[in-house]
C-alpha cells in the first residue's frame, strides 16, 4: 500500500537546515521501528516549508494502529518525534494535535483509462 501525508516545517532557515541535516543520520532505532512495522520505503520531500511523506508498505505486517502502539513504547522512537516537532507544525488543514496529516488521493495513472 503507498501512503502520502504532509506536515509543514516552522518558516526558519535556520531549523530548515537542521531537520534535513538530521534526515541525513536518522537514527537506528528509527529506522528499525518503521522496517518492524511494515514500512518498506519511506520518502520525504519538501517544497518551501511544506513536507510529503510517501510510505510504501507491506500489507501483511503495516497496521497503523500498532505502529503508533509501537512507537509510545519506545523511548528512543518518542525522544525522535519529539526533536523532529521542535522543527514541525501543523498544516492549515491538520485537526486538533496531529502532526503528519493523510493526503487524499485524486489521480493514479495505474487506473486512467
Amino acid at each position: 500500500m503507498r501512503l502520502c501525508f504532509a506536515v509543514d516545517l516552522r518558516d526558519d532557515p535556520e531549523l530548515i537546515a537542521r531537520y534535513e541535516e538530521h534526515h541525513r543520520a536518522v537514527w537506528p532505532e528509527v529506522l528499525a521501528h518503521l522496517r518492524a512495522n511494515g514500512v518498506r520505503e519511506l520518502e520525504i520531500f519538501r517544497l518551501g516549508t511544506r513536507l510529503v511523506m510517501l510510505l510504501d508498505t507491506d500489507d501483511a505486517v503495516f497496521d497503523a494502529g500498532r505502529m503508533a502502539a509501537a512507537e509510545r513504547a519506545d523511548p528512543r522512537v518518542r525522544e525522535w518525534e519529539a526533536l523532529m516537532w521542535q522543527f514541525q507544525q501543523p498544516t492549515p488543514w491538520t485537526p486538533g494535535a496531529t502532526k503528519w496529516t493523510p493526503m487524499q488521493s485524486i489521480f493514479q495513472l495505474s487506473q486512467a483509462r
